[in-house]
């Protein structure tokens, strides 16, 4: 059945958080967001020429949950950088500014992405595309045997990674090195607690 209507596109993520200003801190710092309005009961967040594209909730009944991992619940959520390159950049510039570093980083084989950890245990994902195209990117996802394989793709070491440009390797050689598990971390995350 064909669509004829127009279709909704995301707007914004609202989370809840007993640590309003660390949160808005640390969205700036990781995704560029700048606050469009603040109050005592949560902020409104955007990098964009939208009015917000997150919104952040906070009162004295909100707490943090011991069991979150193991709860149903949003997983992550997934910011996109413009090109592999500037995604490697922002790595550098997060790990050496503020010292933050991901909790896993995969090669999906249609992104590379690098998954951080807000202040409230909240998983956010730095994602660059590698065809720079989403038509191929959702072939690949469509028609390839390698990700019907394995849609979760390959742990890799961002620093492996980061080096390995700098060395003068090729996006494409970046990427089959990355997918086919040259440049993996010595201890690869247990993806049953990982994911």
């Amino acid at each position: 059945m064909a669509v004829t209507h127009p279709k909704p596109v995301l707007h914004h993520v609202n989370l809840k958080t007993p640590r309003l200003q660390e949160m808005i801190d640390w969205y700036a710092a990781v995704c560029g967001m700048e606050q469009i309005h603040v109050y005592p009961g949560g902020a409104w967040l955007t990098n964009d020429d939208a009015n917000h594209r997150l919104a952040l909730l906070t009162g004295p009944l909100i707490e943090d949950d011991p069991d979150r991992f193991t709860h149903s619940g949003m997983h992550h959520v997934a910011f996109e950088h413009p090109s592999v390159d500037a995604l490697l950049v922002e790595y550098v510039r997060l790990k050496d500014e503020i010292g933050a570093v991901p909790h896993m980083c995969l090669d999906h084989g249609m992104t590379i992405s690098f998954y951080y950890v807000d202040p409230d245990g909240n998983s956010v994902e730095m994602q660059a595309d590698w065809f720079g195209d989403w038509s191929e990117s959702k072939r690949f996802m469509r028609e390839s045997p390698e990700f019907a394989a394995d849609p979760i793709g390959t742990f890799l070491d961002p620093d492996l990674v980061v080096a390995a440009r700098r060395e003068g390797a090729s996006l494409e050689e970046l990427h089959r090195r990355c997918y086919g598990g040259e440049l993996t971390p010595a201890g690869q995350p247990d993806l049953r607690v990982a994911l």
